[in-house]
């Protein structure tokens, strides 16, 4: 198989799993009936937070500890994340606050939060581009011990770290929990509709704020693996965590809302996003249109499924509604 052919599936894996975090963890979300439109800020939370965590450990320690490096970032980044998504609850849910103004504020605040906070980790480090987590990042960027080296097979399935197979089990649990328990059919009860299920003793309060936080959670992990892996633990102040976490929402409507699907439609947005690159002759106006790709592929999926107009196919009932109890 040609080199380019295997870089190419290479860069759409690596892209793919970044927007698969983020599309993940906002299915869920979804799934309550929230619309949250802070994914791109949420990932930035989740990128700077395991950073400079990181950082911090890593900083006049001669010699830092893997382990307590993976932990201390991942931990970092996931409750930042949640925060974030606790903060969109807070004015959601329990203030009632408009959802698309507060998701579109929550991601101008995550940007600049991360941004700032960058450009200070840049300073303390000397510069922009000094930043240094490499012993983090080491294990971010480890392959699989033995299969990575199985040739044509190894470089296409195996030349990852660990994030990429841990994007493809927390789909297939996603999945699971929302098919397959009672507290899944709940969640989806509540999505669908909250009078109903608040009448059937279900806490829909609480079920919108644990899926909204943990959601968040998800979708700040692919800023992370973005973060570590990707760009090899430093920071870039240059939009792209920003641009695949608005790739991420289109892809959650591309998946109609299935984390199955969005497993694939990941890969499918890494590689539109990167084949410019591999096709020769291509004029910058032409790159350009190549780089909406998976935003018209979105649209017509949306115009596709409207028309078909299946239930399975369209997002919850309540999706961006706000509920009152007092009005039930």
């Amino acid at each position: 198989m040609s080199s380019q052919l295997i870089q190419l599936f290479q860069s759409a894996v690596v892209f793919g799993t970044v927007i698969m975090f983020g599309a993940i963890g906002e299915i869920l979300t979804e799934k309550s009936g929230n619309l949250n439109l802070g994914v791109p800020g949420i990932m930035y939370l989740g990128g700077i937070a395991g950073l400079a965590a990181s950082f911090f450990y890593e900083l006049n320690n001669p010699a830092p500890n893997p382990v307590i490096c993976l932990i201390l970032s991942f931990t970092a980044a996931f409750l930042a994340a949640a925060l974030g998504g606790l903060l969109y609850s807070f004015l959601t849910i329990t203030l009632r606050t408009n959802q698309n103004v507060t998701g579109l504020t929550l991601t101008i605040f995550g940007g600049g939060i991360a941004n700032f906070f960058g450009g200070g980790l840049n300073i303390m480090a000397g510069g922009v581009g000094q930043i240094s987590v490499a012993s983090t990042s080491a294990v971010y960027c480890a392959f699989v011990p033995g299969l990575s080296g199985m040739g044509v097979f190894g470089q296409l399935f195996f030349h990852y770290g660990f994030m990429v197979y841990l994007a493809i089990i927390i789909a297939i649990a996603v999945r699971f929990f929302l098919v397959r328990t009672r507290r899944g059919l709940n969640l989806r009860a509540v999505g669908e509709n909250p009078a109903t299920a608040d009448a059937a003793g279900i806490n829909v309060t609480l079920y919108k704020y644990l899926a909204t936080c943990i959601g968040a959670g998800i979708s700040g992990l692919g800023g992370l693996y973005y973060t570590m892996d990707y760009i090899k633990g430093t920071w870039a102040n240059d939009g792209t965590i920003e641009a695949l976490g608005w790739l991420a929402v289109a892809l959650v409507i591309f998946a109609t809302w299935r984390p199955v699907n969005a497993m694939w439609g990941s890969y499918l947005f890494g590689l539109l996003s990167w084949a410019y690159l591999y096709i020769p002759g291509l004029g910058r106006r032409t790159m350009e249109l190549f780089k909406m790709l998976p935003y018209l592929v979105t649209i017509a999926v949306l115009i596709f499924i409207s028309l078909r107009k299946k239930r399975e196919n369209q997002p919850p009932a309540s999706l961006g509604l706000p509920y009152f109890r007092e009005e039930r």
